[in-house]
C-alpha cells in the first residue's frame, strides 16, 4: 500500500518522498489552454497547479529519478466539446514526457483517452462518485487502472469492492480535506481567497473566526451556537480545527489513519492525502503522519497497535473523541474510548 501526495511545486517532490511517499500528483494549466478557453479551470482548481508543460516534465523526471510515481489530475465533472482535443493533446503530452496516469472524472474523457492515448494510465476520480462494486466493474470494462473512492464510502463497503472487483486498483482517502458536500455533484470551483474561495468554507468563517480574526477553539466557537450546534462543530473540525496543527506541525482535520491496518488487509493499492492548495510544510507533515502510521502495520502491528501510534502522533484524545474528524467512524467506535 502506498502513500499518494499532492505537489503543487516541484520543489516539493524531493521532500515528500523522502517524508514516505511513493506516488505523486498534480495539476496543471498550460498557457494555451488559458489563452484558447479563457480560463484556467483545467481541474477545478485555480491555484495549486503547477505553471507550465515545462515544469510537469521536470517533475516527472525528478519523481522517476527518486522511485516516485506522478499522476496528473484532469477531474472536472464535465468539459466543453470544444475543450477535449486540448485534453487529449494534454494526454498527449504527459504521456510522452513519462507520466503515470491521469486522474479523471468525465465519462466521455475517460473513453477518449483510452481510444486516443491507449498506453496511458487511467485512475477514476472520486469525483465520478465510484461508491460499489457494479460501478468499479463498469470503469474496469472501459479500461480503467485504478478508482479512487469518495470520502463517505464505508469499510465494509471498501471490503465488499476490493474482494468482487479484485483487478481494479483502489485508492481511498486517508487524510486533509473533508468536503462538506458530495463533490461529486458539486460544479463549484475552488477559488483562491482573494477571489471569494471555496463557497463551502462560508458557513465555517463566519461562526468560527472571531474579531481578532484567528479561529476558535471547539469551547469558544459552541458559546456562539444555536440548534444547530452540533453541525457547525462538525464544519470547524471538516475545515482543519481552523487549519490548525499541532506544536510539531502535525495537521488537524479529518483522518482515517486508524483505518489503515484494515485498509491494508483489505488489499487496497494507495492511501491518498488531499490537499494540492495546502503549503508544503503541511504535506510533507502529513505524508509524515501517515508513514509512521503506515510503518506500524506493515511491520505486522495489529488493529489495536496501528490505531494507538495513529492517535498518539498528534497526542490530543479530546479530537479523536469527538468523532468529527473520522473518515471512518466505524474504527473509532472500537479503538478510541
Amino acid at each position: 500500500m502506498k502513500i499518494t501526495s499532492p505537489i503543487s511545486h516541484i520543489d516539493e517532490i524531493e521532500a515528500l518522498v523522502s517524508a514516505g511517499a511513493k506516488e505523486l500528483y498534480c495539476g496543471v494549466v498550460p498557457s494555451n489552454w488559458v489563452a484558447q478557453f479563457n480560463t484556467g479551470a483545467v481541474n477545478r482548481r485555480y491555484f495549486g497547479n503547477l505553471p507550465s508543460l515545462t515544469e510537469l516534465e521536470k517533475g516527472v523526471t525528478l519523481a522517476h529519478s527518486l522511485g516516485a510515481q506522478m499522476f496528473l489530475v484532469l477531474n472536472a465533472q464535465h468539459y466543453g466539446a470544444d475543450q477535449f482535443g486540448a485534453l487529449i493533446d494534454l494526454g498527449n503530452s504527459f504521456k510522452k514526457m513519462g507520466g503515470d496516469a491521469v486522474i479523471v472524472a468525465d465519462l466521455t474523457l475517460i473513453v477518449a483517452l483510452r481510444e486516443q492515448v491507449p498506453d496511458l494510465a487511467i485512475h477514476v476520480s472520486s469525483v465520478a462518485s465510484c461508491r460499489n462494486s457494479a460501478a468499479v466493474s463498469f470503469y474496469r470494462d472501459l479500461g480503467v487502472h485504478r478508482v479512487i473512492l469518495p470520502r463517505d464510502v464505508t469499510l465494509d463497503e471498501i471490503d465488499v469492492i476490493a474482494r468482487l472487483v479484485p483487478d481494479v486498483e483502489l485508492e481511498v482517502f486517508i487524510l486533509n480535506d473533508g468536503c462538506v458536500f458530495e463533490e461529486g455533484v458539486c460544479h463549484t470551483i475552488h477559488l483562491p481567497k482573494k477571489l471569494g474561495g471555496p463557497i463551502c468554507i462560508d458557513s465555517y468563517q463566519f461562526e468560527y473566526v472571531g474579531a481578532s480574526g484567528k479561529a476558535m477553539p471547539p469551547a469558544a466557537a459552541r458559546n456562539l451556537l444555536d440548534n444547530d450546534e452540533d453541525y457547525k462543530r462538525w464544519l470547524w473540525y471538516r475545515f482543519g480545527c481552523g487549519f490548525s496543527t499541532t506544536k510539531e506541525g502535525y495537521p488537524y482535520g479529518p483522518c482515517g489513519l486508524c483505518a489503515i491496518h484494515r485498509l491494508q488487509a483489505a488489499g487496497i493499492a494507495s492511501i491518498k492525502i488531499a490537499g494540492r492548495e495546502g503549503s508544503t510544510e503541511r504535506k510533507i507533515k502529513s505524508v509524515e503522519m501517515v508513514h509512521k502510521v503506515l510503518e506500524t502495520a506493515q511491520r505486522g502491528g495489529d488493529e489495536m497497535s496501528v490505531a494507538a501510534t495513529a492517535v498518539g502522533i498528534r497526542n490530543t484524545l479530546t479530537h479523536c473523541q469527538s468523532g468529527y474528524m473520522c473518515y471512518y467512524p466505524e474504527v473509532r467506535s472500537k479503538i478510541v474510548v
